[in-house]
């Protein structure tokens, strides 16, 4: 049912302005669709019904995003993090926290929610950061900077890690806080000019001298970075199912396209290179979106799922760049015109290999599990 819901949305409201947010164009209708997906459920799927959620559980979650990144990949992104951070809200935050933070991404009121996790010498070694957050009488003070913040500039509440007790072992010392981006010391950078998912804004964030109250800390002190390898798990699922949904996108319109284009007198559909290019990557698709549903069953049935979640998003994100590149292949040269869309398609791809771990950090995880 979630995902026929989804569905629905996606084809009436991201679909049509998935070419005009790729070029920069847009915003406005953008933002009234995060508010839109936000007042349907779509922002706290997995939250509890107490403070506006869905609790319809990781499947569902999957589902949704894969719906929405078949028709905008920049719109699911904005939606899988800001669920995450609305789930590790609901998973460690104090009932202050729960009831003021998540009511204002389900109702939209924040447009997106963001992490605030990766830095210049920080990325695939999160646990290397070197941003600071300071005890000053009653609250912290924070400095440094942040890098590649999804939703950075429309973003209503970022989730910040920063190093409290220097003195410990590293990645021991690193708290967590909610931290809402009109507060003052902190500075969003200009949009990076990016290959593609270009409607979802990526920033840089910089917190200088910004001073936060003690109320802000989620959590426990000098435990956050638990947390965050804890989220980065789940949010493997979300990327897997996005680039699910890309996938999709590109086989659906090479097959389509395949079959009405003729060449040596008969449609290019008849050819068996050409059929055999569609059966391997309708199996890469087949396997993508078990591998995922697995992780998330496991996942809604409270067992590990960190291995199970980054098998997922590995070879969901290699099947994407396989799908997109055999679609631009099938497409000839019309594949590398944008207005057929499937380049577009195989740009917004081509991120799925890299955020919320590479590939070779997913192999790494994976290897590491089966070696205990």
């Amino acid at each position: 049912m979630i995902g026929e819901a989804a569905r629905r949305l996606a084809i009436e409201r991201l679909a049509p302005l998935a070419d005009r947010l790729d070029v920069g164009e847009g915003r406005r209708e953008f933002l009234a669709n995060l508010k839109l997906l936000a007042q349907s459920g779509f922002m706290t799927l997995n939250c509890s019904t107490e403070y506006g959620g869905a609790r319809a559980g990781t499947v569902a979650f999957a589902r949704a995003i894969e719906e929405f990144a078949y028709a905008c990949a920049a719109t699911a992104t904005t939606v899988s993090v800001t669920n995450l951070v609305a789930e590790l809200i609901e998973a460690v935050g104090s009932a202050t926290q729960k009831s003021h933070y998540i009511q204002k991404i389900s109702s939209g009121e924040y447009p997106a929610a963001s992490f605030c996790l990766t830095e210049a010498g920080a990325g695939s070694d999160p646990a290397g950061m070197s941003t600071r957050a300071r005890r000053d009488g009653d609250g912290f003070v924070l400095d440094g900077e942040k890098l590649y913040i999804s939703s950075g500039e429309y973003a209503g509440l970022f989730v910040v890690w920063a190093v409290t007790d220097p003195g410990r072992p590293k990645g021991k010392g690193i708290s967590c806080f909610l931290v809402e981006p009109q507060s003052e010391g902190i500075t969003i950078g200009r949009a990076e000019r990016k290959m593609g998912q270009t409607g979802s804004a990526t920033n840089s964030v910089t917190f200088d001298h910004c001073r936060i109250s003690a109320s802000a800390l989620i959590g426990t002190e000098n435990e956050g970075f638990r947390i965050a390898v804890g989220e980065l798990a789940g949010g493997r699922i979300g990327i897997a199912a996005l680039s699910l949904g890309i996938a999709r996108a590109a086989m659906d319109k090479a097959t389509a396209f395949v079959k009405q284009r003729q060449q040596f007198g008969q449609t290019i559909a008849s050819f068996q290179g050409v059929q055999w290019m569609l059966a391997d990557r309708a199996t890469d698709l087949e396997a993508a979106r078990l591998l995922i549903l697995n992780a998330a069953a496991k996942r809604d049935r409270g067992e590990a799922f960190g291995k199970e979640a980054s098998m997922a998003k590995l070879f969901a994100s290699e099947a994407a760049h396989r799908a997109t590149d055999t679609a631009i292949q099938l497409y000839g040269g019309a594949g590398y015109i944008r207005d057929n869309g499937v380049e577009r398609l195989a740009r917004d791809a081509r991120i799925t290999r890299i955020y919320e771990g590479t590939s070779e950090i997913q192999r790494l995880i994976i290897a590491r599990s089966l070696l205990g």
